[in-house]
């Protein structure tokens, strides 16, 4: 599951619907970018672009503020919980945070998260068996939720500042942070489901996007190209490698291509805490900061056809979509970097 870089603004403030300009948004047709009389008027206005056939994903109307009115799943007593499914608001302690991000090497903290990363992995690909056409996000989220706990596991997402499912179901134009519902998967979909589990005390987090059926030419491209920006990050990890070269590779498996990655969200740390130190910069950055033995971390990038990569958060506060309706696609995994390398604890 992401980590956020505060940016962009609330989804209501932004004229968005499923008609522009009395143009209504296709349910399958050749995405293109519709414009306003004003946009169409501006001299820097975004070259007209077709981003392929898939349905656009838009908040329902009327707009529902908030996710206050979503049924959360329950988890039986005996599993253990992280300390944010213990209180109201779902809100962690912001101190651990704050830290390296670092985990000792050799030891039973190095074993935890090694095993919470498998489990996420086993997740991810029982995930995959759930996704058809016709099946519905919510009832994969159900799927998930029950396989995890059968794992004597906590579904990390649940609860989390509040979000209401057990995973995150991205599709199409949706960057990050989908929250399952009862659309069905459509033919031509792609749907990227994030997995992260809390066992033993530890958090294991990765995330696939699938094809949904017969997916045109132009998103099994994105996808694999997502793919192989996810693996040429993870080639440049190790020990006393900068973290920015994560970002730097990134880019460059996307040069002189027609993609641009979000900025939007990030790569965390991730041990006992969900979210902390190290934060992954998936773009091109001058942070400083290099990798340590002991550091474990997510490398998740979201690589948005075209060159606009910003986006925008729905009413609900939590899903983010493209700003111009193009696909998104994203890969994650887990690396632990150790005295030798980077081992991938997901793969």
């Amino acid at each position: 599951m992401l980590g956020v870089r505060i940016k962009g603004r609330p989804a209501w403030t932004r004229p968005f619907i499923s008609t522009v300009n009395g143009r209504k948004l296709p349910a399958k047709a050749p995405l293109r970018r519709y414009t306003t009389d004003a946009e169409e008027n501006s001299a820097d206005q975004e070259p007209f672009e077709d981003f392929g056939e898939y349905e656009v994903i838009l908040p329902q109307e009327p707009f529902v503020f908030g996710v206050s009115h979503i049924h959360t799943r329950q988890v039986p007593e005996d599993i253990v919980k992280p300390p944010y499914a213990l209180t109201v608001d779902g809100v962690p302690d912001q101190t651990p945070r704050r830290d390296s991000g670092k985990i000792k090497l050799g030891g039973e903290a190095e074993s935890r998260v090694r095993q919470a990363a498998l489990l996420a992995k086993k997740v991810r690909e029982f995930a995959g068996t759930q996704v058809k056409v016709g099946a519905t996000t919510k009832a994969i989220d159900a799927a998930i939720h029950d396989f995890i706990v059968a794992n004597s596991a906590y579904p990390s997402p649940l609860r989390y500042q509040g979000f209401p499912r057990s995973c995150c179901t991205s599709i199409n134009n949706i960057i990050a942070h989908g929250i399952p519902d009862d659309r069905p998967l459509h033919d031509g979909d792609i749907l990227n489901i994030d997995i992260t589990v809390y066992f033993n005390g530890y958090h294991g987090d990765t995330s696939k996007t699938f094809l949904v059926g017969d997916v045109d030419e132009r998103g099994r491209e994105l996808v694999q190209v997502t793919n192989e920006a996810l693996e040429r990050a993870i080639a440049v990890c190790g020990p006393n490698r900068p973290f920015k070269a994560i970002g730097k590779a990134i880019y460059g498996s996307l040069a002189q291509r027609n993609y641009s990655i979000s900025e939007q969200f990030t790569g965390h740390g991730i041990n006992k805490v969900f979210h902390c130190a190290p934060w992954i910069l998936h773009h091109l950055n001058d942070e400083p900061g290099v990798m340590e033995p002991g550091h474990c971390f997510t490398i998740e990038p979201a690589i948005i056809q075209g060159r606009n990569p910003r986006g925008w958060i729905f009413p609900d506060g939590w899903t983010a979509s493209t700003e111009n309706c193009a696909r998104s696609a994203q890969a994650e995994h887990m690396v632990l970097i150790t005295e030798k390398g980077a081992d991938v604890l997901t793969r």
